[in-house]
């Protein structure tokens, strides 16, 4: 069980989150399941689980230094799908699709999105 009920990021360009978000987290298996007008939208699988909002203040978005976005992946190939999609949209690279030695099976790949927050990928399965 999650202990999250959702992560929110703020972006600048909803428009372009959207159409970002819906490549990348497709990879993934999930989807958007919500619109919320000209405010943000919402990701999942059969929940709200992932928020894309313009700041509720007006002020623009800006990132957490320190702040990362972890999402599970079904398998490898689905975060070398989401690593390859989102640089081709446009995403900065924060870390190749690969292994990582802090747990066992980690395969994990790193990019920021539009607006500048980091996200991580994640899967826990043998190669």
């Amino acid at each position: 069980m999650s202990i999250f009920t959702h992560v929110t990021v703020g972006t600048n360009d909803l428009a372009k989150s959207r159409a970002f978000y819906d490549t990348v987290l497709g990879a993934l298996e999930l989807k958007r399941i919500a619109d919320l007008g000209d405010n943000g939208s919402i990701w999942g699988v059969d929940a709200p689980s992932f928020f894309v909002l313009k700041p509720a203040n007006g002020s623009p978005a800006t990132v957490g230094n320190g702040v990362t976005v972890s999402f599970r992946a079904p398998s490898r190939a689905a975060i070398d799908a989401f690593h390859k999609a989102a640089l081709e949209l446009g995403a900065t690279d924060e870390g190749q699709p690969g292994t990582r030695d802090w747990a066992p099976n980690a395969y994990a790949a790193y990019a920021r999105d539009l607006d500048g927050n980091k996200l991580a990928v994640y899967c826990f399965e043998p190669a």
